[in-house]
């Protein structure tokens, strides 16, 4: 299998959120939860966006729920993480914490700036 593109940091927070939500992952809910634990507003057109790109690179699959009263008889597609989307999180996350390594300690002054700079 070829190794997927690096993620970038919005490809990350929706696979992760993915993940957190379970079979509860669709649209609106993956919106809130972003919000809720990222700090990130992103339109739910925006999440599609993302999530149907990352169906194409083969790390999520999604399907149509049951049409529902609330939604006037329409369905929700609801997302998955596959195993290939989890490798990807894990070098993801892996490839920042040897960049962190050795950091960890670094004080940060007011401005964001790092000390010694």
């Amino acid at each position: 299998m070829a190794k997927p593109d690096n993620l970038g940091e919005f490809e990350q927070l929706a696979l992760l959120a993915v993940l957190r939500l379970g079979d509860e992952a669709y649209g609106a809910r993956l919106q809130e939860v972003l919000e809720e634990r990222a700090g990130r507003e992103a339109s739910v057109s925006a999440i599609y966006i993302t999530l149907t790109r990352l169906q194409e690179k083969g790390l999520v699959s999604s399907w149509m729920g049951e049409p529902t009263e609330v939604r006037g008889g329409k369905a929700r597609r609801h997302f998955r993480v596959e195993l290939a989307g989890l490798a990807a999180l894990n070098e993801a996350r892996n490839r920042l914490l040897r960049m962190w390594d050795g950091l960890e300690g670094l004080a940060m002054d007011a401005g964001g700036a790092g000390v010694g700079e």
